[in-house]
C-alpha cells in the first residue's frame, strides 16, 4: 500500500464563483479524490467499493483545510495526499495543492476518517490498511 500518492486536477467552470475562483466547498470533494486514489494506486487492489461490500466504511471524521492561496478557473494543480497516521479505528491524511505551473502552495488539509460497520458503528480497520501502513513506517525509521 501507498503512503502518498499524487494527482493532477483541472479547475472546472461549476467548481467556481462569478469572480473565477474555486469555491471553499470544491476542495473537500478534491481530497476525496486524492484519498480515493491513493487507496486505489495502493498495489493490493483494493478500492472503496470493495472495502464498502465487506461492510467497511470510511466516514470523515475531521476535515481542515487551509487556504493559501486561490485556485481560479483552468488552473491545473497536483494534490499529494499522504497518510500520516493509522490507528486501530482511523486513517489521518495530509494534503498540499500545488498549481503546476509554478508550484505554488493553494493550499493544505488534514482529515480523520474513522472506521465504521454497516450501523455506522466504529470498527477495526481492516488488517491489511494497519499492516502496510506500519511496514512502510519501518522502512521510513529505517532509511
Amino acid at each position: 500500500m501507498l503512503t502518498t500518492h499524487s494527482i493532477t486536477i483541472r479547475v472546472r467552470y461549476v467548481e467556481c464563483d462569478p469572480m473565477g475562483v474555486a469555491h471553499h466547498s470544491a476542495y473537500a470533494a478534491w481530497l476525496e479524490m486524492g484519498r480515493t486514489e491513493l487507496l486505489r494506486a495502493g498495489g493490493d487492489g483494493l478500492d472503496y467499493r470493495q472495502l464498502e461490500e465487506q461492510g467497511v466504511f470510511l466516514a470523515v471524521a475531521k476535515l481542515a483545510i487551509r487556504y493559501k492561496r486561490p485556485a481560479r478557473y483552468d488552473d491545473v494543480f497536483d494534490l499529494r495526499t499522504s497518510i500520516s497516521n493509522v490507528g486501530h479505528v482511523k486513517i489521518d491524511h495530509t494534503y498540499e495543492l500545488l498549481r503546476a505551473s509554478d508550484g505554488v502552495l493553494l493550499a493544505t488539509g488534514e482529515t480523520t476518517l474513522a472506521c465504521l460497520d454497516r450501523d455506522g458503528r466504529p470498527r477495526e480497520l481492516p488488517a491489511s490498511l494497519r499492516e502496510e501502513k506500519s511496514k512502510s513506517q519501518q522502512v521510513e525509521k529505517s532509511t
